[in-house]
Protein backbone atom coordinates (compact mmCIF):
# COMPACT_ATOMS: atom_id res chain seq x y z
CA UNK A 1 0.00 0.00 0.00
CA UNK A 2 2.84 2.58 1.12
CA UNK A 3 4.04 1.87 -2.82
CA UNK A 4 1.14 2.47 -4.31
CA UNK A 5 0.60 5.46 -2.28
CA UNK A 6 4.10 6.85 -3.26
CA UNK A 7 3.03 6.03 -6.52
CA UNK A 8 0.02 8.35 -6.75
CA UNK A 9 1.90 11.21 -4.96
CA UNK A 10 4.63 11.28 -7.27
CA UNK A 11 1.75 11.21 -10.44
CA UNK A 12 -0.45 14.23 -8.44
CA UNK A 13 2.94 16.38 -7.53
CA UNK A 14 4.06 16.07 -11.42
CA UNK A 15 0.73 17.01 -13.00
CA UNK A 16 1.08 20.50 -10.55
CA UNK A 17 4.84 21.32 -12.27
CA UNK A 18 4.47 23.80 -15.52
CA UNK A 19 5.31 20.91 -17.67
CA UNK A 20 2.54 18.22 -17.27
CA UNK A 21 0.16 21.16 -15.77
CA UNK A 22 0.39 22.98 -19.56
CA UNK A 23 0.61 19.94 -21.20
CA UNK A 24 -2.88 18.47 -19.78
CA UNK A 25 -4.33 22.35 -20.35
CA UNK A 26 -3.70 22.50 -23.51
CA UNK A 27 -5.36 18.80 -24.37
CA UNK A 28 -8.46 20.60 -22.25
CA UNK A 29 -8.25 23.50 -24.38
CA UNK A 30 -8.65 21.45 -27.53
CA UNK A 31 -11.24 19.24 -25.86
CA UNK A 32 -13.73 22.05 -25.10
CA UNK A 33 -13.25 23.27 -28.63
CA UNK A 34 -11.34 26.45 -27.87
CA UNK A 35 -9.98 28.16 -31.06
CA UNK A 36 -7.08 29.25 -28.95
CA UNK A 37 -3.81 28.99 -31.42
CA UNK A 38 -0.03 29.96 -31.87
CA UNK A 39 1.42 30.90 -34.98
CA UNK A 40 3.63 28.48 -36.41
CA UNK A 41 6.17 31.06 -37.13
CA UNK A 42 6.18 31.80 -33.19
CA UNK A 43 6.36 28.24 -32.13
CA UNK A 44 9.50 27.99 -34.17
CA UNK A 45 11.10 30.78 -32.47
CA UNK A 46 10.26 29.26 -29.62
CA UNK A 47 12.07 25.94 -30.07
CA UNK A 48 14.86 27.35 -31.37
CA UNK A 49 15.64 29.70 -27.88
CA UNK A 50 14.79 26.62 -25.57
CA UNK A 51 17.20 24.07 -28.07
CA UNK A 52 19.87 27.07 -28.07
CA UNK A 53 19.35 27.49 -24.18
CA UNK A 54 19.46 23.57 -23.71
CA UNK A 55 22.91 23.75 -25.90
CA UNK A 56 24.79 26.34 -24.18
CA UNK A 57 24.07 25.26 -20.84
CA UNK A 58 25.39 21.29 -21.51
CA UNK A 59 28.10 23.36 -23.37
CA UNK A 60 29.24 25.25 -20.48
CA UNK A 61 29.53 21.98 -18.41
CA UNK A 62 31.43 20.35 -20.49
CA UNK A 63 33.82 23.06 -20.86
CA UNK A 64 34.15 22.95 -17.07
CA UNK A 65 34.53 18.99 -16.56
CA UNK A 66 37.54 17.42 -15.94
CA UNK A 67 38.33 15.86 -19.55
CA UNK A 68 40.40 13.05 -18.84
CA UNK A 69 37.42 11.66 -16.05
CA UNK A 70 34.80 12.46 -18.65
CA UNK A 71 35.56 10.45 -21.63
CA UNK A 72 35.09 7.12 -20.93
CA UNK A 73 31.57 7.61 -18.53
CA UNK A 74 30.97 10.11 -21.58
CA UNK A 75 31.37 7.49 -24.18
CA UNK A 76 29.21 5.48 -22.13
CA UNK A 77 26.48 7.49 -21.70
CA UNK A 78 26.14 7.96 -25.46
CA UNK A 79 26.43 4.34 -26.10
CA UNK A 80 23.22 4.01 -23.81
CA UNK A 81 21.67 6.48 -25.78
CA UNK A 82 22.00 4.72 -28.77
CA UNK A 83 21.69 1.19 -27.16
CA UNK A 84 18.23 2.35 -25.73
CA UNK A 85 16.98 3.26 -28.89
CA UNK A 86 17.71 0.33 -30.81
CA UNK A 87 16.48 -1.72 -28.16
CA UNK A 88 13.01 0.42 -28.19
CA UNK A 89 13.14 -0.06 -32.65
CA UNK A 90 12.88 -3.67 -32.00
CA UNK A 91 10.75 -3.99 -29.43
CA UNK A 92 7.74 -1.01 -28.85
CA UNK A 93 8.69 0.32 -32.89
CA UNK A 94 7.62 -3.36 -33.91
CA UNK A 95 4.76 -3.80 -31.83
CA UNK A 96 1.82 -4.72 -34.12
CA UNK A 97 -0.52 -1.64 -34.69
CA UNK A 98 2.33 0.92 -34.01
CA UNK A 99 3.31 3.63 -36.23
CA UNK A 100 7.35 2.75 -36.81
CA UNK A 101 7.61 6.78 -36.57
CA UNK A 102 5.90 6.91 -33.10
CA UNK A 103 7.52 4.10 -31.93
CA UNK A 104 10.60 5.48 -32.76
CA UNK A 105 9.85 9.01 -31.54
CA UNK A 106 8.80 7.71 -28.46
CA UNK A 107 11.95 5.49 -27.81
CA UNK A 108 13.94 8.41 -28.51
CA UNK A 109 12.56 10.58 -25.71
CA UNK A 110 13.18 7.86 -23.75
CA UNK A 111 16.74 7.42 -24.86
CA UNK A 112 17.48 10.97 -24.05
CA UNK A 113 17.46 12.77 -20.82
CA UNK A 114 15.36 14.52 -18.20
CA UNK A 115 17.16 17.44 -16.60
CA UNK A 116 14.67 17.57 -14.24
CA UNK A 117 14.47 14.30 -13.32
CA UNK A 118 18.65 13.97 -13.17
CA UNK A 119 18.22 17.18 -10.66
CA UNK A 120 16.09 15.01 -8.28
CA UNK A 121 18.21 12.65 -8.34
CA UNK A 122 21.15 14.55 -7.40
CA UNK A 123 18.86 16.03 -4.41
CA UNK A 124 18.36 12.83 -3.23
CA UNK A 125 21.98 11.75 -2.90
CA UNK A 126 22.81 15.10 -1.19
CA UNK A 127 19.93 15.02 1.12
CA UNK A 128 21.74 11.57 2.15
CA UNK A 129 25.52 12.75 2.21
CA UNK A 130 26.24 10.80 -0.83
CA UNK A 131 28.92 11.97 -3.00
CA UNK A 132 29.40 12.08 -6.81
CA UNK A 133 31.64 13.70 -9.74
CA UNK A 134 30.84 17.22 -10.31
CA UNK A 135 31.18 16.52 -13.96
CA UNK A 136 27.61 14.58 -14.40
CA UNK A 137 25.44 17.47 -15.06
CA UNK A 138 28.17 17.49 -18.40
CA UNK A 139 27.13 13.58 -19.26
CA UNK A 140 23.15 14.16 -20.87
CA UNK A 141 24.21 15.83 -23.78
CA UNK A 142 26.04 12.82 -25.11
CA UNK A 143 23.09 10.64 -24.51
CA UNK A 144 20.46 13.09 -25.49
CA UNK A 145 22.04 14.11 -28.37
CA UNK A 146 22.93 10.28 -29.07
CA UNK A 147 19.56 9.21 -28.97
CA UNK A 148 17.26 12.12 -30.40
CA UNK A 149 19.58 11.62 -33.90
CA UNK A 150 19.39 7.62 -33.80
CA UNK A 151 15.69 7.54 -33.68
CA UNK A 152 15.36 10.54 -35.97
CA UNK A 153 17.87 8.89 -38.68
CA UNK A 154 16.11 5.52 -38.18
CA UNK A 155 12.36 7.25 -38.61
CA UNK A 156 13.82 8.58 -41.64
CA UNK A 157 15.51 5.91 -43.27
CA UNK A 158 12.67 3.61 -42.42
CA UNK A 159 10.35 6.30 -44.19
CA UNK A 160 12.67 6.33 -47.25
CA UNK A 161 12.74 2.77 -47.70
CA UNK A 162 9.24 2.87 -47.89
CA UNK A 163 8.79 5.86 -50.53
CA UNK A 164 11.49 3.72 -53.08
CA UNK A 165 9.98 -0.13 -52.57
CA UNK A 166 6.26 2.04 -53.39
CA UNK A 167 8.17 3.75 -56.49
CA UNK A 168 10.10 1.37 -57.36
CA UNK A 169 6.63 -1.23 -57.33
CA UNK A 170 7.83 -3.17 -54.52
CA UNK A 171 10.58 -4.97 -56.69
CA UNK A 172 13.44 -3.08 -55.24
CA UNK A 173 14.89 -4.61 -52.22
CA UNK A 174 16.90 -1.82 -50.22
CA UNK A 175 20.35 -3.28 -48.93
CA UNK A 176 20.92 -6.13 -51.56
CA UNK A 177 17.90 -6.53 -53.75
CA UNK A 178 19.39 -5.93 -56.99
CA UNK A 179 23.06 -5.34 -57.68
CA UNK A 180 23.58 -1.49 -56.75
CA UNK A 181 21.14 -2.18 -53.33
CA UNK A 182 23.59 -1.49 -51.19
CA UNK A 183 25.43 1.46 -52.72
CA UNK A 184 21.66 2.77 -52.64
CA UNK A 185 21.40 1.87 -49.53
CA UNK A 186 24.62 3.60 -48.16
CA UNK A 187 23.87 6.60 -50.10
CA UNK A 188 20.46 6.98 -48.46
CA UNK A 189 21.93 6.49 -44.83
CA UNK A 190 24.82 9.24 -45.45
CA UNK A 191 22.24 11.76 -47.02
CA UNK A 192 19.44 11.24 -44.01
CA UNK A 193 22.04 11.86 -41.30
CA UNK A 194 23.62 14.86 -43.07
CA UNK A 195 19.83 15.96 -43.50
CA UNK A 196 19.40 15.49 -39.43
CA UNK A 197 22.48 17.15 -38.42
CA UNK A 198 21.28 20.42 -40.86
CA UNK A 199 17.88 20.14 -39.62
CA UNK A 200 16.64 23.44 -37.33
CA UNK A 201 15.83 21.40 -34.24
CA UNK A 202 19.86 19.42 -33.99
CA UNK A 203 21.52 22.73 -35.35
CA UNK A 204 20.21 24.64 -33.02
CA UNK A 205 21.27 21.54 -30.56
CA UNK A 206 24.98 21.69 -31.70
CA UNK A 207 24.91 25.10 -32.07
CA UNK A 208 24.49 26.23 -29.06
CA UNK A 209 26.48 23.11 -27.56
CA UNK A 210 29.58 24.64 -29.57
CA UNK A 211 28.62 27.92 -28.41
CA UNK A 212 28.74 26.81 -24.45
CA UNK A 213 31.98 24.94 -24.99
CA UNK A 214 33.92 26.94 -27.26
CA UNK A 215 33.08 30.57 -26.41
CA UNK A 216 31.94 32.57 -22.94
CA UNK A 217 28.06 32.65 -23.38
CA UNK A 218 28.08 33.12 -19.75
CA UNK A 219 26.51 36.41 -19.60
CA UNK A 220 23.95 36.20 -22.59
CA UNK A 221 22.60 32.84 -21.32
CA UNK A 222 22.02 34.35 -17.49
CA UNK A 223 20.04 37.68 -18.48
CA UNK A 224 18.39 35.62 -21.82
CA UNK A 225 17.93 32.43 -22.29
CA UNK A 226 17.72 31.59 -18.49
CA UNK A 227 14.68 33.68 -17.02
CA UNK A 228 12.60 33.36 -20.21
CA UNK A 229 13.14 29.23 -20.50
CA UNK A 230 10.63 27.95 -18.23
CA UNK A 231 7.82 30.57 -19.40
CA UNK A 232 8.60 29.42 -23.50
CA UNK A 233 9.16 25.90 -22.50
CA UNK A 234 5.15 26.38 -20.93
CA UNK A 235 4.34 28.13 -24.25
CA UNK A 236 5.47 24.78 -25.96
CA UNK A 237 3.95 22.46 -23.66
CA UNK A 238 0.39 23.93 -24.35
CA UNK A 239 0.63 23.87 -27.83
CA UNK A 240 2.02 19.90 -27.68
CA UNK A 241 -1.21 19.34 -25.40
CA UNK A 242 -3.57 20.54 -28.09
CA UNK A 243 -1.74 18.49 -30.35
CA UNK A 244 -1.70 15.43 -28.79
CA UNK A 245 -5.62 15.90 -28.06
CA UNK A 246 -6.54 16.07 -31.28
CA UNK A 247 -4.64 12.90 -32.44
CA UNK A 248 -5.60 11.14 -29.24
CA UNK A 249 -7.78 8.96 -31.52
CA UNK A 250 -5.25 7.33 -33.68
CA UNK A 251 -3.89 5.75 -30.38
CA UNK A 252 -7.06 3.67 -29.49
CA UNK A 253 -6.25 0.51 -30.65
CA UNK A 254 -2.57 0.38 -29.29
CA UNK A 255 -2.89 2.23 -26.07
CA UNK A 256 -1.69 -0.43 -24.30
CA UNK A 257 1.51 -1.06 -25.83
CA UNK A 258 2.47 2.65 -24.83
CA UNK A 259 0.96 1.61 -21.72
CA UNK A 260 3.05 -1.10 -21.03
CA UNK A 261 6.49 0.59 -22.68
CA UNK A 262 6.39 3.55 -20.02
CA UNK A 263 5.61 1.88 -17.14
CA UNK A 264 8.62 -0.94 -17.94
CA UNK A 265 11.26 0.80 -19.92
CA UNK A 266 12.41 3.13 -17.20
CA UNK A 267 13.40 0.08 -15.54
CA UNK A 268 15.30 -1.61 -18.15
CA UNK A 269 17.08 1.03 -19.04
CA UNK A 270 18.10 2.36 -15.77
CA UNK A 271 19.62 -1.26 -15.40
CA UNK A 272 21.55 -0.26 -19.14
CA UNK A 273 23.01 2.98 -17.19
CA UNK A 274 23.69 0.78 -14.23
CA UNK A 275 25.96 -1.18 -16.40
CA UNK A 276 27.60 1.15 -18.02
CA UNK A 277 28.13 3.01 -14.81
CA UNK A 278 30.24 -0.45 -13.30
CA UNK A 279 32.02 -0.55 -16.39
CA UNK A 280 33.30 3.01 -15.78
CA UNK A 281 33.13 1.83 -12.11
CA UNK A 282 36.19 -0.53 -13.27
CA UNK A 283 37.87 1.43 -15.75
CA UNK A 284 38.22 4.82 -14.14
CA UNK A 285 37.24 4.29 -10.38
CA UNK A 286 33.53 5.94 -11.50
CA UNK A 287 31.89 6.50 -7.83
CA UNK A 288 28.86 4.63 -6.25
CA UNK A 289 26.71 7.80 -6.64
CA UNK A 290 27.46 8.60 -10.46
CA UNK A 291 26.88 4.78 -10.79
CA UNK A 292 23.15 6.18 -9.59
CA UNK A 293 23.12 8.76 -11.45
CA UNK A 294 23.54 8.01 -14.87
CA UNK A 295 21.30 4.75 -14.32
CA UNK A 296 18.76 7.61 -13.54
CA UNK A 297 19.41 9.63 -16.68
CA UNK A 298 19.09 6.22 -18.66
CA UNK A 299 15.88 5.73 -16.83
CA UNK A 300 14.67 9.51 -17.25
CA UNK A 301 13.17 10.56 -20.63
CA UNK A 302 13.06 13.58 -22.04
CA UNK A 303 10.53 16.69 -21.55
CA UNK A 304 12.15 19.39 -22.71
CA UNK A 305 15.22 19.21 -25.67
CA UNK A 306 13.03 15.84 -26.70
CA UNK A 307 9.53 17.27 -27.69
CA UNK A 308 10.09 20.31 -29.72
CA UNK A 309 13.43 18.29 -31.54
CA UNK A 310 10.69 15.08 -32.37
CA UNK A 311 7.89 17.63 -33.77
CA UNK A 312 10.34 19.58 -35.92
CA UNK A 313 12.22 16.65 -37.25
CA UNK A 314 9.39 14.42 -37.37
CA UNK A 315 6.30 16.06 -37.91
CA UNK A 316 4.42 13.23 -38.71
CA UNK A 317 5.35 11.29 -35.41
CA UNK A 318 1.84 11.75 -33.44
CA UNK A 319 2.92 13.97 -29.87
CA UNK A 320 0.14 11.59 -28.12
CA UNK A 321 2.61 9.00 -28.08
CA UNK A 322 5.67 10.20 -27.15
CA UNK A 323 4.94 13.25 -24.90
CA UNK A 324 2.32 11.45 -23.39
CA UNK A 325 3.88 8.21 -22.89
CA UNK A 326 7.46 9.76 -21.66
CA UNK A 327 5.93 12.30 -19.48
CA UNK A 328 3.33 10.90 -18.21
CA UNK A 329 4.26 7.56 -17.81
CA UNK A 330 8.10 7.43 -17.88
CA UNK A 331 8.67 10.32 -15.48
CA UNK A 332 6.98 8.84 -12.34
CA UNK A 333 8.35 5.71 -13.38
CA UNK A 334 12.06 7.22 -13.20
CA UNK A 335 12.28 9.42 -10.27
CA UNK A 336 10.26 6.52 -8.14
CA UNK A 337 13.35 3.88 -9.27
CA UNK A 338 15.94 6.17 -7.66
CA UNK A 339 15.85 4.30 -4.33
CA UNK A 340 15.89 1.39 -6.11
CA UNK A 341 19.11 1.73 -8.05
CA UNK A 342 20.75 3.47 -4.90
CA UNK A 343 19.81 0.01 -3.36
CA UNK A 344 22.02 -1.50 -6.19
CA UNK A 345 24.79 0.60 -6.06
CA UNK A 346 25.46 0.64 -2.71
CA UNK A 347 25.63 -3.62 -3.04
CA UNK A 348 27.87 -4.08 -5.50
CA UNK A 349 29.87 -0.84 -4.87
CA UNK A 350 28.95 0.84 -1.34
CA UNK A 351 28.78 4.73 -0.69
Amino acid sequence: MDILADIVTTILAQMQKPTLAFLIGGMMLAALGSKFEVPEPVYKFIVILLLLKVGIGAGISLREAELVDLVVPALLAGGVGIAIVALGRFTLARWRGVSETDGLATVGLFGAVSASTLAAGMAVLDDEGIAYEGFIGALYPFMDVAALVTAIVLARLARARKAVTVQGGGTMTMGGGNAGGPVVEQGLIKGILVDTLRSPAISALLLGLALGLFARPETVYASFYEPLFRGLLSVLMLIMGMEAWSRLSELKGVAHAYLFYGITAPLVHGALGFGAGLIAHQLTGFSAGGIVLLSIMAASSSDISGPPTMRAALPEANPSAYVGTSTGLGTPVAILSIPLFMALADWFVGF
